[in-house]
């Protein structure tokens, strides 16, 4: 799977389809786009938590660059350039969903405490698998916690950590010096492993939270729904498989034990990927402002 966050990249598919949608070829412009749009979403989620809020976010994002496109010129990377507008995008960008409510690590180990301990439900009362249901409490309960960071450190996790991008390629993406990007993604691994590793019982077996005995607890508090499963649902490879190529490696057993949950979250696809895009193509500004056949 293409991966635009290795260090080296080989951007002759982006410039021969930039070239083509650039003259008008809609068919070159989808081609782009999509080529991109799923590792736009991922960053989506991890800023706004509901993959509908994600979804609004990228097309958000997709309109700014769709409109920009002209002004790109190859003089730099257009990794750097799409990238950089999803950045300046997702960190500014009105608060929404998940983010309305202001999150502290404090807060949530309180929200997570007070959800009781319960017996796992009845595989004959829930329409899907009960590992399932486990499953996604963990991916909802672990993706939440990225709330607690501030926006700039949970992007800079989400490149550096989860999506493991290099120094060098996070600090382009977001306009910093390389030394700034590893001391902002050293704060917020810092931050969200002390956490864990005081809280998590999949990081310390020492404590007593555990995904199978929060899952139920969180169904009634309707952060679950078997009905329809945010995360499980759309699992289509995990972010470690797609992100295969990138450079940045775990660094030691402590860090291990903690990355590996988040590499180990689902890749997602946005729902209705292709139709959503072709709506935006089809807004009479949009196709003004390309020339679109």
């Amino acid at each position: 799977m293409f991966n635009p966050f290795t260090e080296v990249i080989d951007e002759s598919a982006d410039f021969d389809l930039i070239s083509q949608a650039k003259n008008g070829n809609r068919d070159a412009l989808e081609k782009l786009v999509l080529r991109h749009q799923a590792w736009i979403y991922n960053i989506a989620v991890r800023m706004v938590f509901h993959p509908q809020d994600a979804e609004e976010v990228t097309q958000e994002v997709l309109i700014k660059a769709i409109t920009r496109l002209s002004t790109f010129q190859g003089n730099s990377q257009f990794r750097t350039w799409l990238y950089r507008i999803t950045a300046n995008h997702v960190l500014n960008m009105k608060r929404r969903g998940a983010e309305m409510q202001p999150l502290t690590f404090s807060i949530y180990a309180d929200a997570i405490n007070q959800t009781p301990d319960l017996e796992l439900p009845d595989p004959n009362s829930v329409p899907v698998d009960v590992p399932l249901l486990v499953e996604e409490a963990k991916i909802a309960c672990t993706t939440g916690m990225l709330l607690c960071l501030d926006r700039k450190q949970r992007l800079v996790f989400t490149l550096g950590e989860i999506f493991g991008a290099s120094d060098t390629i996070g600090s382009e993406i977001l306009d910093m010096s390389p030394d700034n990007f590893r001391q902002s993604l050293a704060r917020a691994r810092r931050d969200l492993y002390q956490f864990m590793n005081n809280q998590c019982g999949l990081v310390n077996a020492n404590n007593p939270c555990r995904c199978p005995k929060k899952t139920q607890g969180f169904i009634n508090a309707g952060h679950v729904d078997p009905h329809h499963l945010q995360f499980v649902s759309l699992h289509v490879r995990q972010v470690r498989d797609a992100a295969a190529n990138t450079v940045r490696v775990i660094d030691d057993v402590v860090d291990r034990q903690y990355a590996t949950i988040y590499r180990e979250h689902p890749f997602l696809q946005p729902s209705e990927r292709v139709d959503w895009l072709r709506q935006i193509l089809d807004r009479p500004e949009i196709r003004s402002a390309l020339h679109l056949a």
